[in-house]
């Protein structure tokens, strides 16, 4: 109980580190929202006089000092608001759940892509360490992951959007073509599958190599040759003997590689001028929209801290050892004992 009121206790410190440097960083950015209001994102026209600029920030609060800014937005926050648009005269809150579902579609699509290709891959390069077939896969796969998910976006579009005509060009779907049912799944999946593609090839490199160098460790373990000299058929020793030990450590991977998949999410979006959150956050710092930015940055944060949460529970719930060494009050065992009994989750 110590142990989970401690981690508790973390992550609230965590979020409220996130929500202050939430509070301070749009702040931080030069220019002012109000000098924009009249434009399109990007584009400064100033058509406000001085008084209006000053009426403005006195009427959003913006005059206060900014202790104060800050209370009342922790004060909103207790209250589920997030705050009110300058720019686009909307609640917060219901522009982000407009734009949020596109950017869970690429997200979550892109997660499970690079995981299945991270670990088949993996798999097959771990078996087949050093021959030819592992040495060509691991150049793939690094040479795709060392290219920014922006540049890899821009390639793609080019290639097989442009010179091809295989993708759209941009958008989330098709504009005024008045699709339904099936036909409407079929042309937002026709959209978002460029994204996906671009977002999980450049996120899966770090799976692959986990996967990969863990598998190979454990495939050398001592009771992996006790599986051997059992008579274990090759497919009943790869399967559910070493990739269940391999795979492990790919629970804390997948939750640290939210937070980068998030981050390429926002690159891409803008590149195929896809209509999530990303996009969204782009036309916000343009036009220095605070609460609109601010909104942005918590949910972001929120998800991956939840991510990083459900991770630590379900590793808990895979790997005896450590509820074991919580309900005896004992330390984690070294990696001399984890050796040791790594047969137990075989």
């Amino acid at each position: 109980m110590k142990n989970k009121g401690l981690r508790i206790a973390e992550y609230l410190v965590t979020l409220l580190v996130i929500v202050t440097m939430n509070f301070f960083l749009p702040r931080l950015m030069p220019g002012d929202p109000f000098l924009h209001l009249s434009g399109d994102a990007g584009q400064e026209i100033v058509t406000f006089t001085k008084e209006q600029q000053e009426y403005f920030a006195a009427y959003y609060g913006l005059d206060r000092p900014l202790p104060e800014q800050y209370f009342r937005y922790l004060t909103g926050l207790t209250r589920g608001d997030l705050g009110f648009s300058y720019y686009y005269k909307d609640d917060v809150a219901a522009i982000i759940l407009r734009r949020l579902p596109w950017t869970l579609l690429m997200v979550t699509a892109a997660t499970l892509l690079s995981l299945i290709l991270g670990i088949v891959l993996g798999s097959y390069s771990a078996w087949r360490r050093e021959s030819w077939q592992d040495k060509a896969t691991y150049l793939f796969m690094i040479i795709f992951s060392e290219i920014p998910a922006f540049l890899l976006g821009i390639m793609f579009l080019t290639l097989f959007a442009a010179a091809l005509g295989l993708f759209p060009l941009s958008g989330g779907m098709t504009h005024f073509a008045g699709y339904t049912g099936w036909e409407k799944v079929k042309d937002i999946l026709h959209h978002a599958a460029l994204p996906v593609i671009t977002l999980s090839l450049a996120r899966s490199g770090g799976i692959f190599l986990l996967v990969r160098n863990t598998l190979t460790t454990v495939l050398g373990k001592d009771y992996m040759l006790t599986a051997r000299a059992k008579g274990l058929t090759k497919r009943r020793i790869r399967y559910r003997h070493a990739m269940k030990n391999a795979l492990l450590p790919l629970v804390t991977r997948v939750a640290l590689q939210l937070g980068g998949m998030v981050g390429g999410a926002v690159l891409v979006e803008n590149v195929f001028a896809y209509p999530g959150l990303g996009r969204l956050m782009r036309d916000a710092v343009f036009v220095r929209d605070y609460p609109l930015l601010q909104g942005i940055f918590l949910v972001l944060a929120f998800g991956v801290l939840a991510a990083n949460l459900l991770a630590d529970l379900f590793y808990r719930t895979l790997d005896p050892r450590t509820r074991e060494g919580e309900l005896h009050g004992k330390q984690e065992p070294d990696n001399g004992e984890q050796e040791g009994s790594s047969h137990v989750l075989a």
